[in-house]
C-alpha cells in the first residue's frame, strides 16, 4: 500500500511538472511570436516610408524637371527684334516682320504650344527690354561675354562671320587698310564692336544697315562692316555700286547667333533649348535655312 502511494505521488508530481514546462514553454514561443510579429511590422512600417520618401524625392524631381518658365506662363511668348537685318528679319510686304530668325522662333513657339507675338525695336534696345517688355530676343545676335552678362543666352543656332562691304573699285583690302578709315556700322552689333577697336577709325553708327550702305555708296563712308548674310543681300541689292568681301580676309573671327533671354531663368533656357533641338532633328531647321538663307 505504501508502494502504491508513493508512486502514485511520484506521478502526480512528474505531471505537475510537465504541466509547468508546458506553460512555460508556451509562454516563451508565444513571445517569441509576438516578437517576430513585431519586428516584422516595424519593417514593413520602414518599407512603407521608405517608398513614400522615393515617391515624394521622385514627384520633385520630376516637377523640376517639366518647370515652366514664367515668360511662358500666360501662353504668350513676346520676342523683341530688329527687322533691319536680312535674311534673318525684314519688313515684309505686309508691314510685319519675316525672315529666318522670325520663322525660327514661330517655330519654337509652336513646339511650346505657346502664341508668339513679336515686337519690332531698335537693336540697342533690345538686350534691355528683356525681362521688362519682352520675354527673349532674336535678332542676328552674336553672343558675348558683354551681353551674357546681362542675359543668358540659347544654345548656338547659326554660326556666321562679319563681312565689309566695299564700293566697287575700293582697294581696302587688308585689316591694315582699315586703320584710319570712315567705318559704317549698324549700331549696337558686332560690327560696331569692332569697328570701335580699329586703330584711327571714325566709326558712324545708324539704326538701320541699308542706311550705313545707301552712306557708301554716296561716298559718306569708306566701308560697312556688317554680319555675312545681310552683306550679301546688300551686294545683291546694289549690284556694281558694291562688293561684300569675306571678314576673313580682314581677320574677323566666326561668330555665333542665339536667343538672348532673362538672366537666371534656367528653365526657360532649358525649354527653349529642348525646342530647337527638336526643331532640328525633325528638318525643319534645315527648311527654313533653305527658304531663307539659301534661296
Amino acid at each position: 500500500m505504501k508502494k502504491f502511494f508513493a508512486v502514485l505521488l511520484a506521478t502526480v508530481m512528474t505531471m505537475s511538472l510537465l504541466t509547468a514546462c508546458g506553460s512555460e514553454a508556451a509562454e516563451t514561443t508565444t513571445e517569441e511570436t509576438e516578437a517576430v510579429e513585431t519586428t516584422e511590422a516595424e519593417a514593413t512600417e520602414t518599407t512603407e516610408a521608405t517608398e513614400t520618401t522615393e515617391t515624394t524625392e521622385t514627384t520633385e524631381a520630376t516637377e523640376a524637371d517639366v518647370a515652366v518658365s514664367d515668360a511662358l506662363a500666360d501662353g504668350v511668348l513676346t520676342v523683341g527684334t530688329n527687322a533691319e537685318f536680312p535674311p534673318f528679319e525684314y519688313v515684309d510686304d505686309n508691314g510685319e516682320p519675316d525672315g529666318f530668325d522670325i520663322a525660327l522662333i514661330k517655330a519654337i513657339g509652336e513646339k511650346l504650344g505657346v502664341t508668339v507675338e513679336v515686337e519690332n525695336m531698335e537693336f540697342a534696345s533690345l538686350i534691355s527690354s528683356i525681362g521688362s517688355k519682352i520675354d527673349v530676343a532674336i535678332a542676328g545676335m552674336t553672343v558675348t561675354e558683354e551681353r551674357k552678362n546681362s542675359v543668358d543666352f540659347s544654345n548656338s543656332y547659326y554660326e556666321a562671320v562679319q563681312y565689309v562691304i566695299l564700293p566697287e573699285g575700293s582697294d581696302i583690302a587688308t585689316a591694315d587698310d582699315l586703320k584710319d578709315k570712315a567705318i559704317g556700322v549698324q549700331l549696337g552689333t558686332t560690327g560696331d564692336f569692332i569697328a570701335s577697336d580699329i586703330e584711327g577709325a571714325s566709326v558712324s553708327q545708324y539704326n538701320k544697315a541699308v542706311d550705313a550702305v545707301n552712306d557708301l555708296i554716296n561716298g559718306r563712308v569708306d566701308c560697312v562692316i556688317i554680319d555675312k548674310n545681310p552683306a550679301l543681300v546688300f551686294e545683291g541689292k546694289f549690284e556694281g555700286q558694291v562688293v561684300a568681301v569675306d571678314g576673313a580676309q580682314f581677320d574677323f573671327e566666326p561668330e555665333e547667333y542665339a536667343i538672348a533671354m532673362p538672366k537666371g531663368d534656367t528653365a526657360l533656357v532649358e525649354q527653349i533649348n529642348a525646342a530647337l533641338e527638336e526643331i532640328k532633328a525633325d528638318g525643319t531647321f534645315d527648311e527654313l535655312v533653305k527658304t531663307y538663307i539659301e534661296e
